[in-house]
């Protein structure tokens, strides 16, 4: 079984992160984002997983990258290179010859930004019963007026329309970016850039052959800083639910926190809840985290304060500093003693000696 994962665009949204290292190798929980993709369609049963890659830079990276991944989780990965964008639709196209083997089975489609509990077995099952062309996976949301609504029986999960922010209530579940594809679609796709969800799935929607599973579990599209930390949370939870021994435990520790093996706790921190610490992170005497990611080999000194932040790659947080609202650190940021950063957005490689009063970009 086959699957693409629509790796997209250049990330600006979660720049400054994004200037490191392409958008689905940013890590996520301790692990780059698309890898929790690709673990969730191996357990699945796929075993050739095709990135659509629309630019040259990327391509590289990415594969030298998930090499180790390939031996380890045992999948085969490869790239479809777009030389212009070709929109959600048109990297199917263009990646065809590697989608289809010849055996009829459906191939899966995963837009890169998604995190969820993946329950992609179940979507197979789904996909069989019903014996239509195409499946895709909805969400509920509280606010649909901001999204396009998918209209659908309740019962069957038949999908009768698509209304693109709505201002009167027509239903409460949106697109999650999780599609289950028979061959037969590929053949509604010309190599040119196109939208699945404006120009495809419509037409496969109106022959009846579209259906439309609700996603149970959480649903973050984590592409910018604040879905990414929301993401975070709800992924935590999800994990207590499903692997609570994922979790760490200790009397440094308050609700929901992951903490890679090789990170040095010091005494008297507060960490928690909802927070990740990458590997060979030290954090000092005495720091309170909370509803933050600390990436990879940064080190928090002591009795410092970091919240709903991002701390990017080989950073450092100086005695006595705060960090809040929204801070983001690129990669080799270091902030100063006693610091306060109020919502930064700070490039790679700066050094912070004076506090950011008021959420900026400091290049």
């Amino acid at each position: 079984m086959k699957a693409l994962i629509l790796v997209g665009g250049f990330g600006t949204r979660l720049r400054p992160l994004t200037l490191s290292v392409p958008k689905p190798l940013v890590d996520f929980a301790n692990k780059p984002m698309i890898l929790h993709q690709i673990e969730a369609l191996k357990a699945a049963g796929v075993d050739e997983v095709v990135l659509a890659i629309n630019y040259q830079p990327e391509v590289q990276v990415m594969l030298s990258f998930l090499r180790d991944f390939e031996t380890k989780i045992g999948i085969k990965i490869t790239c479809s290179q777009e030389t212009e964008p070709m929109g959600t639709a048109g990297p199917l196209a263009l990646a065809r010859d590697k989608l289809l083997d010849g055996s009829g089975e459906p191939f899966f489609v995963l837009n890169s930004d998604v995190i969820s509990e993946y329950p992609l077995k179940q979507m197979i099952d789904f996909h069989k019963h019903h014996g239509g062309e195409a499946s895709i996976m909805v969400t509920k949301v509280e606010e649909p007026s901001k999204y396009g609504v998918v209209v659908m029986e309740e019962e069957t999960g038949l999908v009768q329309r698509f209304v693109e922010k709505p201002q009167i209530f027509v239903g409460n579940k949106i697109n999650a970016g999780i599609y289950l594809l028979n061959p037969a679609t590929l053949d509604r796709i010309q190599l040119r850039p196109t939208s699945i969800e404006k120009e495809i799935f419509p037409k496969i929607a109106s022959e009846c052959s579209l259906y439309a599973m609700v996603l149970p579990g959480f649903w973050m599209d984590i592409g910018q800083p604040r879905d990414y930390i929301t993401g975070l949370r709800l992924y935590l939870d999800s994990l207590r639910r499903i692997a609570p021994s994922k979790l760490s435990k200790g009397t440094h520790v308050v609700g929901n926190v992951i903490i890679d093996a090789s990170a040095h706790i010091g005494e008297g921190c507060l960490i928690g809840p909802d927070v990740s610490i990458g590997q060979g992170c030290v954090i000092e005497d005495g720091v309170r985290l909370s509803r933050c990611t600390i990436m990879r080999g940064v080190r928090i000194k002591r009795h410092s304060c970091v919240s709903g932040s991002i701390i990017g790659w080989h950073s450092t947080v100086g005695q006595w500093a705060r960090v809040e609202n929204m801070t983001v650190l690129g990669e080799d940021v270091h902030v100063s003693d006693e610091v306060y950063s109020n919502g930064g957005v700070v490039l790679p490689h700066k050094e912070i000696k004076t506090s950011i009063l008021n959420p900026q970009i400091v290049m």
